[in-house]
């Protein structure tokens, strides 16, 4: 009988030292793909045996119940992360299993760039292929509703910036991170500003980092322009900045920006109206909120761009006459 109960032992233990053998085998080698890369998502309060099947469905091939057995035996059946993932020809099932439950996901990226308006964010949004668009058909005012914002207007809220996120994610998730990001960075702005700046808000600071991030060809001079800007809000002069008016004008803008343009009055013509535009006109960039919170100390008012991405900058109409009939009208 003893003798009978040892062999039945070795058999066992043979048994399960094969099947363990086996299961090594199984979660280090390849599993067939349907292609070279396979896209699959997890959805959101998955467990392990949903995961696998989502993933067999999307072409993965290999068997549920080892996959589901491995992830039970290493302890990963309650971590797995929710979100959209990408593998190629050569991955294990061991290495699936990191992935799915470290959150390896995979990831695209949308860029804002400087100076871009509203309008042109929410192009880039709605047709970047990997962003789920949950915004579209969504007025300007319904989607800063949806973000939970203070304000209905959305220009110049968001910054700009490359945001990566995972394949299928809500353009309305994207959307919020920059906001919040331009939050974050317009409030460091303010906290560390000129005492002296004669603005009233950070709001305000937003609309005149605008104008500067259009106004600005050469980036050494954008507390210049800044600077230029600030003395004409501190003497009552007007602006008369081109971008507002270029804003004002929206689809009508056809490149050419003529004397009538520039006469018609309107809430963005800065050669018509005193002050600040009603809101900002495109994105402003870091530089370009720090430039207007803190620009550089000049006695210029005026400045002419030199046709070579620099500007010429003057202290009284004389002068800056003189440099329109240099560099502008030789232009021409």
């Amino acid at each position: 009988m003893r003798n009978i109960f040892l062999k039945l032992l070795a058999l066992a233990v043979a048994g399960v030292l094969a099947f363990a053998a086996w299961l090594a085998w199984f979660a280090l080698t390849p599993v067939q793909l349907k292609a070279s890369s396979v896209d699959f998502s997890i959805r959101p309060g998955s467990g392990l045996r949903n995961a696998t099947r989502q993933m067999i469905e999307a072409g993965i091939g290999m068997r549920a119940w080892p996959f589901n057995l491995l992830g039970r035996l290493a302890s990963k059946e309650t971590t797995i992360k929710a979100g959209s993932y990408q593998v190629s020809t050569g991955v294990t099932p061991w290495r699936l299993m990191k992935k799915i439950t470290q959150g390896d996901f995979a990831q695209s990226e949308v860029v804002f760039i400087e100076g871009w308006t509203f309008r042109q964010m929410r192009t880039a949004l709605d047709v970047h292929a990997a962003v789920r668009h949950d915004s579209m058909g969504l007025s300007d005012a319904d989607l800063m509703r949806r973000l939970g914002a203070d304000t209905f207007m959305p220009e110049g809220l968001f910054f700009p910036d490359t945001y990566l996120f995972g394949k299928g994610e809500s353009d309305l998730a994207i959307l919020a991170r920059a906001h919040r990001a331009m939050q974050k960075q317009l409030q460091s702005a303010w906290r560390q500003r000129d005492p002296d700046v004669p603005l009233a808000s950070p709001y305000e600071a937003l609309i005149l980092a605008s104008i500067v991030e259009k106004e600005t060809g050469q980036a050494s001079e954008r507390e210049l322009i800044a600077g230029v800007f600030v003395n004409r809000l501190r003497a009552g002069m007007k602006l008369q900045t081109d971008p507002t008016v270029i804003y004002g004008l929206g689809v009508k803008f056809d490149g050419n920006l003529r004397k009538r343009d520039l006469m018609r009055d309107g809430p963005f013509n800065t050669y018509t109206r005193a002050g600040l535009p009603p809101h900002p006109i495109a994105m402003p960039g870091q530089a370009s909120l720090l430039a207007a919170l803190s620009p550089a100390r000049t006695d210029a008012l005026y400045f002419v761009a030199r046709g070579d991405g620099t500007s010429q900058f003057s202290r009284s109409l004389k002068e800056h006459n003189r440099a329109v009939a240099k560099y502008q009208k030789a232009v021409r």
